[in-house]
């Protein structure tokens, strides 16, 4: 499979309550929130959130479910840690920003050569912030952090894996990453052009018990890979299935984007998506990404039953008010920045301004 630059799509993640996800994402991370949605799947309604940089580059979008019905179980077999990207220099700022927040947090660390620090969302999900001097996307200017010492978009994401030599085997026979380095627990591997936006790791925890598979609080649901369109979907799925994964799902509509589930050896569940034409834009004007609650033209009909089970939600005035739900809005955090969105045209993922 010839995976596009920034090969991670989006990660997935199962919070706990819609409100604390909101402001650990926009606040402790500075990131944009640019969609709410809802899980298309179930009795009951759920937010589906999403956030991302400024410009919304592939790499960059991380999707939410704020899920408080079940607790989640972490451990192996799951993703350990998500970590984004800031510029080299800036992990002093983090620091301070995350003690001001009062986010948990283990302090600098270094691994591979570049320093990081490990924080903890209210759900007990591990997220990491590290140094990368290779990032170029563009950060977005979140209340009191500078667009300067942005997060900028997914540097990495982190399995924890029991064992390492089955999952080894997936990514680099059934996907197409190299193994570049191993620093003590940590095996690093690549594809494409490597570095931001481009790496796996996978954390060899071998006393570990398994962790749940499940929807639950506190957990990572799926990590996706970025692939150029539904041919490529049916071409990896036949690929997969080729060599043995054949518990690949079929293509899903999941409206912005089209995907394909398989579990890898270890337990992690990686989808490869293919972005959709007018990708978040296509149900809302890129002046109001992430204003409004949008549904599927399938649950439109049923917009009020659906509201009604949905936590009302308050977001920071440096975003636009949300039309359904909110309670108010947050002040002081800082100006509001230009709108763009990546779209497809003529089979290419581009940054539109």
């Amino acid at each position: 499979m010839n995976f596009p630059s920034n090969c991670i799509h989006h990660i997935t993640v199962c919070s706990g309550r819609a409100q604390d996800d909101i402001d650990f994402f926009t606040q402790a991370l500075g990131q944009r929130l640019i969609k709410q949605t809802i899980l298309f799947d179930g009795r009951y309604a759920h937010y589906h959130l999403y956030y991302a940089n400024a410009t919304i580059d592939p790499g960059t979008v991380m999707t939410s479910f704020p899920y408080s019905r079940v607790q989640g179980r972490p451990g192996s077999g799951q993703v350990y840690a998500t970590a984004y990207s800031v510029a080299k220099g800036s992990i002093g700022f983090w620091k301070d920003h995350l003690d001001h927040h009062n986010v948990m947090h283990a302090g600098i660390q270094e691994r591979f050569g570049q320093k990081y620090i490990t924080m903890e969302h209210p759900s007990g999900l591990k997220f990491e912030v590290i140094e990368d001097p290779a990032e170029k996307r563009k950060g977005w200017n979140a209340g009191d952090i500078a667009a300067s010492e942005a997060a900028r978009g997914f540097n990495s994401t982190t399995f924890s894996c029991r064992e390492i030599g089955e999952e080894e085997s997936f990514l680099v026979d059934a996907v197409g990453f190299r193994k570049t380095g191993v620093d003590g627990d940590y095996h690093r591997f690549e594809i494409g052009p490597g570095g931001p936006g481009s790496t796996i790791l996978l954390k060899h925890e071998p006393q570990r018990a398994q962790g749940s598979w499940t929807f639950g609080a506190g957990t990572v649901h799926h990590v996706a890979l970025n692939v150029p369109d539904d041919a490529a979907l049916e071409q990896q799925k036949a690929y997969y299935e080729e060599i043995g994964y054949t518990d690949c799902s079929e293509i899903k509509d999941r409206n912005y984007f089209h995907s394909i589930y398989t579990r890898s050896p270890a337990g992690v569940l990686l989808e490869c998506a293919a972005t959709a034409v007018g990708a978040f834009a296509k149900d809302e004007a890129f002046s109001e990404l992430g204003q409004h609650l949008l549904l599927p033209p399938w649950f439109e009909h049923r917009r009020a039953e659906i509201v009604g089970m949905l936590e009302p939600i308050t977001v920071p005035e440096w975003h636009p008010g949300v039309t359904v739900g909110v309670r108010g809005t947050q002040s002081g955090m800082g100006p509001s920045h230009r709108d763009a969105v990546f779209l497809r045209e003529e089979g290419q993922l581009v940054t539109k301004n």
